[in-house]
C-alpha cells in the first residue's frame, strides 16, 4: 500500500499537549500504513566491544519519547507527518541471545576463537538480510525508513536497500569512529567495520561524509586515504582548531552538506556526540558535537538535500541516553519528511 499523504494529515483526532495514553512510539497510535516514516527498532547489541547494554537502545528510546513534547521548535508538528514503530521482529533478540557466549568469549580472548566468531558472522548475515527486506518493505510502500538500534552493524542491510533503490546516494556518517576497519576481533559484521563493508560491497553508494571522528586506526586512516574523495572525512581535531581561529560552524556546516550528493542517508552513531549527552553508549570518545551542533548541521541537510532514509545507532540502556536519543529521532523523523516535501500545517 503506497503512502497516502493525504491520509497521513486526516489522522484520528489526537491531543499533542496531553500526557501520552498510547504505547506507541511518542504516545501516538499511528498505524504504519498511515505513516509517512516507519520505525525499526533493531535491539542487537553481538559485536559491542566495550560496555554493553545497546540491545536495550530502541527501549530505552521508546520509554523516555513518551515525555518529548510534540510541538518541536526546529521542525515543527512532526506527529502530524505519521510516524510509525513497527515491532521488534522477535528473531533479533533471539540470535543476539543465541550468540552472546560467542560473542564474548571472542573478545575476551582478542579476537581469538575462530569458530565462535563464524557463529557471530552466520548470525549477522542472518540480521542483515531481515534488515534489508524489511526497508526494502518500507521503501516499496514510498515511506522513510528509519532503523534504530542497537550496535552499529545493524544498519547494513537497510544501507543496502536503500543504494539498490537509490544509486549514487551519499551517507552522511556522524560518529566518533571511522568504522572502516576489514573487520574487527574476528567479526566481520563489527559495528567497527559497517562503514568498510558498506564501501567495499555496495558500490551504488557514491560518496561517504564522515562528521565528528576522533578515534581511529591506522589501517581505517589508510582506507580513507585509498577511497579518493570518495570518503570525505571532517574530524573533530580539525573541527575543533576551525572553530577555536573564529570560523563559525554554519561555514563548516555549508562545506558538509556542499560534500554530500542530491541524495542522503544519515547514519548517527550517538558517540558522535560528547559524552555529557549519551554517556552510556557502547564506545565513548571525549570531544564531539554538541546537541545543537547537530541540530544546525541536520536542519541544513534537510534544506538542501532530500533524505530517503536513516538510522540512529549505540544508544545506552540507561534514561538519559534514550531521553536524548528519542529527541534526535523526532527531529530526525521532521527534517526526512521536510526534505521530502513535507510542511506543518499552520
Amino acid at each position: 500500500m503506497a503512502f497516502d499523504a493525504e491520509s497521513a494529515e486526516t489522522l484520528e483526532p489526537f491531543d499533542p499537549d496531553a500526557a501520552a495514553a498510547s504505547d506507541g512510539l511518542f504516545g501516538l497510535d499511528t498505524a504504519p500504513d498511515a505513516a509517512r516514516v516507519v520505525v525499526v527498532p533493531v535491539p542487537w547489541q553481538a559485536t559491542t566491544s566495550y560496555r554493553r547494554g545497546t540491545r536495550g537502545g530502541p527501549q530505552a528510546l521508546l520509554h523516555a519519547s513518551y515525555q518529548v513534547d510534540l510541538e518541536d521548535l526546529d521542525v515543527g508538528a512532526v506527529w502530524r507527518a505519521g510516524i510509525a514503530q513497527v515491532p521488534a521482529d522477535p528473531r533479533v533478540a533471539a540470535w543476539d541471545q543465541e550468540v552472546e557466549a560467542d560473542a564474548l568469549a571472542v573478545i575476551e580472548s582478542g579476537g581469538g576463537e575462530p569458530d565462535a566468531a563464524a557463529r557471530v558472522n552466520a548470525r549477522g548475515d542472518d540480521l542483515n538480510a531481515l534488515v534489508e527486506a524489511t526497508v526494502s518493505g518500507i521503501l516499496d510502500e514510498g515511506r522513510i525508513p528509519a532503523v534504530i538500534g542497537g550496535d552499529h552493524s545493524v544498519p547494513f542491510g537497510a544501507i543496502a536497500a536503500i543504494a539498490a533503490r537509490h544509486p549514487g546516494v551519499g551517507i552522511l556518517h556522524i560518529d566518533a569512529h571511522a568504522d572502516l576497519r576489514a573487520a574487527y576481533e574476528g567479526f566481520t559484521w563489527s559495528h567497527a567495520s559497517i562503514f568498510h563493508n558498506v564501501m567495499t560491497r555496495l558500490p551504488d553508494v557514491a560518496t561517504l561524509v564522515q562528521v565528528g571522528i576522533r578515534d581511529v586506526g591506522a589501517s581505517e586512516v589508510a582506507f580513507q586515504k585509498a577511497q579518493g574523495a570518495r570518503i570525505v572525512p571532517f574530524f573533530d581535531n580539525a573541527m575543533a582548531r576551525e572553530l577555536a581561529r573564529g570560523t563559525p560552524w554554519m561555514h563548516i556546516v555549508h562545506r558538509i552538506v556542499e560534500a554530500l550528493p542530491p541524495t542522503v542517508y544519515i547514519s548517527f552513531d550517538v558517540d558522535g556526540l560528547d559524552p555529557a549527552f549519551c554517556p552510556n553508549t557502547g564506545t565513548p570518545v571525549p570531544g564531539g558535537l554538541t546537541f545543537r551542533d547537530v541540530v544546525v548541521l541536520l536542519e541544513a541537510v534537510s534544506e538542501h538535500r532530500r533524505i530517503v532514509g536513516f538510522d540512529l545507532n549505540e544508544i545506552g540502556d540507561a534514561e538519559w541516553d534514550g531521553n536524548v536519543a528519542a529527541r534526535l529521532l523526532y527531529k530526525l523523523c521532521g527534517w526526512a519528511a521536510r526534505s521530502q516535501g513535507w510542511r506543518p500545517p499552520g
